[in-house]
């Protein structure tokens, strides 16, 4: 009877520790179950992408998610080649990440191409997401894909351009033949200026090796250049304000960054800003938000910026009302 006891007693202890073994294992597994993976895809280097990069990131703190702590970051940087998109897309599918987001069009399409049906893709600032077929609309994207979209405010861009160079005959606007954003862009502004009478000059490139040439021809035949929002026109942009500072014709742009990589002045949106409202977008995707009814949101609020270190140079006298409100409320770059 003593032999039965100490073998019941035993057996009890083995399968207490054999369960308590497997509830840690259980719970150590659910442990890393929770942690999500979040593969970012950015298609270049360039300051604007790289805003939005640090803002998406700075929206997911927002919600908690810490890289490191709670939630894995996988970033991939395309260095502008479509081949690289592919197979960092594949890359994330691979991996079952929990969510994918996209920095520029070529990379969102590229995520949304190999996502399927399942997996969250949010747009990190994409101009005219429902254009690109990216969502079916605005307001009701319709599957896995939704985010943030940076409409320039084009009307007011002109309008700061005709304040600064009220002389001026004619704009060339300068954009990418393959950039479906620079070509939206581009277009968009030059129905603009249609409308107020102003002249203007198209000129395309193909990629940044282009732009000394296309900038050289360009600045010989305009007394202003427009630099809509591009991903080669950004990327170039500090040779395109190389060859107009050598002619004195200033170079109007779209973003922030291309007014600190020499551009004169612009009413810009903060790329910064549409990556933290990515960011933020995505954390609650994470959480269990829908994205098929998760409108696209627009950051439509923009700011002063200039360069008065570049107006010294071309001689230009900005605006006293102009350099106030982008000391107190924009950006000044000197």
């Amino acid at each position: 009877m003593k032999r039965l006891y100490g073998f019941i007693a035993a057996l009890v202890i083995f399968l207490g520790v054999a369960f308590f073994m497997t509830q840690n294992n259980s719970s150590n597994t659910t442990t890393k179950k929770e942690v999500p993976t979040v593969g970012i895809l950015q298609l270049m280097t360039h300051p604007a992408l790289n805003q939005i990069h640090k803002g998406f990131v700075a929206g997911l703190k927002e919600y908690g998610y810490i890289p490191g702590k709670n939630i894995k970051i996988d970033f991939q940087n395309a260095q502008g080649d479509q081949s690289n998109l592919k197979t960092m897309s594949t890359k994330f599918v691979n991996e079952k990440v929990s969510l994918m987001a996209g920095i520029a069009t070529p990379a969102a399409q590229a995520l949304a191409n190999v996502a399927g049906k399942q997996t969250p893709v949010i747009l990190a600032g994409i101009t005219n997401p429902s254009g690109t077929g990216l969502v079916k609309s605005d307001k009701h994207p319709g599957a896995n894909v939704t985010g943030t979209s940076g409409e320039s405010p084009l009307k007011k861009q002109l309008a700061l351009i005709k304040k600064i160079m009220p002389n001026a005959k004619t704009i060339g606007i300068i954009y990418t033949s393959s950039d479906h954003g620079g070509t939206y862009n581009a277009k968009k502004f030059a129905a603009l200026c249609k409308e107020e009478g102003i002249n203007y000059k198209l000129y395309t490139i193909s990629g940044t090796n282009d732009m000394q040439q296309v900038a050289e021809q360009m600045v010989s035949q305009v007394d202003a250049v427009y630099a809509p929002q591009d991903n080669e026109v950004a990327s170039a942009m500090k040779t395109l304000v190389e060859v107009g500072n050598k002619s004195k014709i200033p170079v109007f742009a779209a973003a922030d960054t291309m007014v600190k990589d020499g551009g004169l002045a612009s009413y810009a949106i903060s790329q910064y800003k549409l990556g933290k409202v990515a960011g933020e977008m995505a954390a609650q995707v994470l959480r269990g938000r829908k994205t098929a009814t998760f409108p696209v949101q627009y950051v439509t609020k923009g700011e002063y910026v200039i360069n008065t270190k570049e107006a010294k140079l071309l001689g230009i006298t900005l605006p006293d009302d102009i350099v106030k409100q982008a000391q107190s409320k924009g950006e000044v770059f000197k």
